[in-house]
Order: C-alpha cells, then sequence, then structure tokens
C-alpha cells in the first residue's frame, strides 16, 4: 500500500503561534512515518507561507523560518522567468500548488484566530482536501465563546451567566457597560475576548478599577468582549473523539499555579501548574455527567476529529457548568487533550493515526453529488 502524503501546517498569524509550533514539532515527531510522508508546511507572524524540510526540532524553536526562507530565496532566483505567477508569489494557493505530489490529507496542527476559527478550514474545503478536525461551521462557533454559550443554552447545558459587548461600547459607553456588569454578575468577574485561546486577553476583575482595565485589554484582542460569572470551581477537561459517533475520554483536572489558568500558567511557568489525570474526588456520577455533557457539546456544534470540552466543578455544590469547548487544542505530548486518551487507552502516535482515518471518512460524508434538472 502506497503510503499516503499528510501536509501538517503550524504556526500561523495569532497570539498562539508559538504553542503551534510546539504542538506540530510533537505530531511530526510521532506520525508513523511507515505509513504517511510528511510535508511540513509553515506559515509566519506576517502571513507568508513556507515549506520545510529540515528537521522537526527546528519547528518548536522558531529556526525553522530562517532555514526555509533561505531556501525560497534561493529557489526563486533559479526559477525561470516564465515560471506562473502562483507557484512562485508564496501564498497559500502557490504553496498547495507548487509541491511535488498531491496532498492527501491536512493535519491543521493551529491554534486561534485564523488557524481554528474556520477561516483556513474553508481554504481546505475550496480545494477539495481531507483535513483533520472541525469543519468550518463547528470551528467558527467553536471559536467565538459567545455564540458558543448561544448554542450551549439551546442545547440545555448548564452554564454560568454571561454578558457581551462590542468594542465599541467598550469605547465611548464604558460607564454603562461596568453598571450593566455590577448590577448582573457582579465581583469578581472573568473577562475575556470572545475570540481568543490560551487565555489570551483573559483577566479576573475583582472591583471596577480591574474591570475597566480587563475591558480594555479584552477589547484590544478582539471587536466583541465577554464576561462571564465567576464560578468557584475545579476546573476538569473531558477529551472527544470522532465524527457522528464521538466517545469521551476520562477526565483530568487543572490545578492552575496562578489565580486562574491563564497564559502564563499554561506555557510560562515550568511545572508550577499541575495536570491530575484521572481527576481526583469525583463522583463517579459526576464525571460520567461531565462525559455526557462533552458529547452533547460536540455534537450540538456539529464537531469533527477531535475538541477538549472545559468545565467547571463547584467545589461547594459540586454542580457542573460548561465552560467551553476547544476545537483544535494543544497538541503536544504533554497538552492535556493526548494525556488525556492516554490515560484512556489510546496512545499518541495512535490518536494521530485514528484523526487521520477520521479526516478521510468525514471527507467522503460530506461529499456532495450536483445532477441538472
Amino acid at each position: 500500500m502506497s503510503k499516503k502524503r499528510v501536509a501538517v501546517i503550524f504556526g500561523g498569524q495569532s497570539s498562539e503561534h508559538e504553542v503551534s509550533r510546539v504542538s506540530a514539532q510533537s505530531v511530526i515527531e510521532n506520525i508513523d512515518k511507515q505509513k504517511y510522508d510528511i510535508v511540513m508546511i509553515g506559515i509566519t507572524k506576517d502571513g507568508q507561507w513556507l515549506t520545510y524540510d529540515g528537521p522537526a526540532e527546528k519547528i518548536g524553536t522558531g529556526e525553522w523560518q530562517a532555514i526555509a526562507q533561505q531556501k525560497f530565496l534561493a529557489q526563486k532566483q533559479e526559477t525561470a522567468a516564465e515560471t506562473t505567477e502562483i507557484a512562485a508569489n508564496n501564498s497559500a494557493r502557490g504553496i498547495l500548488a507548487e509541491t511535488k505530489a498531491p496532498i492527501d490529507v491536512i493535519f491543521p496542527v493551529l491554534h486561534g484566530c485564523n488557524g481554528e476559527d474556520g477561516t483556513i478550514q474553508g481554504l481546505f474545503e475550496l480545494a477539495q482536501i481531507p483535513y483533520v478536525g472541525c469543519g468550518v461551521l463547528a470551528s467558527s462557533l467553536g471559536m467565538d465563546k459567545a455564540y458558543t454559550k448561544i448554542i450551549f443554552e439551546k442545547e440545555g447545558l448548564p452554564q454560568g451567566g454571561y454578558l457581551v459587548f462590542n468594542r465599541k461600547q467598550i469605547y465611548y459607553e464604558n460607564d454603562s457597560v461596568i453598571k450593566e456588569v455590577e448590577s448582573r454578575l457582579a465581583y469578581p468577574c472573568f473577562v475575556k475576548p470572545s475570540n481568543a485561546g490560551s487565555s489570551v486577553g483573559v483577566n479576573k476583575a475583582s472591583n471596577r478599577d480591574e474591570l475597566k482595565i480587563a475591558l480594555d485589554i479584552a477589547a484590544k484582542n478582539d471587536r466583541r468582549i465577554l464576561v462571564e460569572e465567576f464560578i468557584n470551581g475545579r476546573e476538569i477537561e473531558c477529551a472527544v473523539l470522532g465524527n457522528d459517533n464521538p466517545i469521551a475520554s476520562t477526565v483530568g483536572e487543572v490545578v492552575p499555579c496562578n489565580d486562574f489558568y491563564d497564559y502564563e500558567a499554561k506555557y510560562q511557568v515550568g511545572d508550577s501548574s499541575r495536570v491530575v489525570i484521572p481527576a481526583e474526588n469525583l463522583a463517579p456520577e459526576t464525571i460520567e455527567k461531565i462525559r455526557a455533557y462533552a458529547v452533547r457539546a460536540f455534537k450540538c456544534l456539529d464537531c469533527a476529529g477531535l475538541s477538549r470540552v472545559d468545565f467547571f466543578v463547584h467545589k461547594e455544590t459540586g454542580d457542573v457548568y460548561i465552560n467551553e469547548i476547544n476545537t483544535l487544542p494543544g497538541f503536544t505530548q504533554i497538552s492535556m487533550y493526548p494525556k488525556l486518551w492516554a490515560q484512556s487507552g489510546i496512545s499518541y502516535n495512535k490518536l494521530i493515526d485514528k484523526l487521520i482515518e477520521l479526516a478521510f471518512e468525514r471527507y467522503e460524508d460530506c461529499k456532495r453529488e450536483y445532477t441538472n434538472s
């Protein structure tokens, strides 16, 4: 059987560029080389698409970019004058056009805006290439926390109170925004960009001064801002895998080193934050409720392939609240998603294999037949 060509795309123009590179390195190092040929494609922070054929470890460090750019410039100088613009313009279409053989499937190891929000998934749809993960609609809804909450509310999933504002309201109606937050949610509360990941731009506000600062920071990251009720809860996460009949993993708990699980706690303080898998001291019925909610969340957004669903379990009442869904969660070997599946009996490399299989399955299932009437 001939090998399938898998394009692993990483980097991107988002605040999670560095996280994406580390995830991609792990995927490339662990994918079954007996079954797949790997095409590595990086997207720089300024939007340049570059093919890369060097060592995988240089992706995580960021050294890949200089190597790829140097090779691209050398190839461009050797290119004959009549070479088509598409093959030379270093755009997304150009990169896909100049690969030496067709790409069978794409593994987008991308996080944040332009990576997991449906935009690049739309490109894959137009190119008619199977790809790992959720489709355009689910990716877009999952990335937009405000709209996700609307869908979850319709599904009847329990969640905390929230308010949504736009950037102009923050800038020009700040006093009324603050009064509404204080009257409907009170302090403390969480303020976050509606479209962002890895807790970028997220802050906890315990008083009016902190709320003003948090709203300003969130508004710099997105035009829509979400303010959420504070829930005194344990942070519990569950992984989902599949297409139309998804399954849920065991559940894990994040014990953050900071006041909450912000970007610094996730990526910049080493081993200070702890991940406990499986989560301890949770009643069996609570665990099963979380797993069932995770599958319902996955299905109501029409997700595909993978997602990680995050919850709060109230420390006093034991009530379960859904927080958010991540349609392209971190994928390093120490990330929660693969660790949850490892605890559930699916190893990292087998998980990669399964996700590629699901990509082909979903592609076939989504084909349309057009006939002339």
